[in-house]
């Protein structure tokens, strides 16, 4: 009895773990697709920022820091949502939306491509 008390419980933490790497793993991957991440660089700082996919789409094909870099300088600003690392709520490290903000064209000095190292949290309406 005390083997198959053993057994079964190994089996319960084993299926717990599986269960919770395909949560993990189907998480980030909703949520990446979701926002898409740049560094912003200017000549005092740099910031993380998103735009949402649907977004992104709307300004056309080809290189995405392209496409932000020519609507910030044809309309002189863009509001995008502002990124850094914090813990979520189970305490695991995300990249999670802190709020709008305002990118002008003054000042910028180049956008890049972000790929970042936690789950990306997308901001909510």
């Amino acid at each position: 009895m005390i083997v198959s008390a053993s057994v079964s419980r190994r089996l319960l933490m084993a299926g717990g773990l599986a269960a919770m790497a395909a949560g993990m793993a189907a998480t980030p991957a909703s949520a990446a697709a979701a926002m898409t991440l740049f560094k912003v660089i200017s000549q005092r700082d740099e910031i993380f920022v998103g735009i949402p996919a649907t977004d992104l789409a709307a300004l056309g094909s080809g290189p995405q820091a392209e496409l932000i870099s020519r609507k910030i300088a044809a309309d002189g600003q863009m509001s995008l949502w502002r990124y850094s690392v914090q813990r979520g709520a189970d305490g695991t490290l995300v990249m999670a939306p802190m709020g709008k903000v305002g990118v002008f064209a003054a000042g910028l000095v180049r956008i890049e491509p972000f790929t970042p190292a936690h789950p990306v949290v997308a901001p909510q309406p």
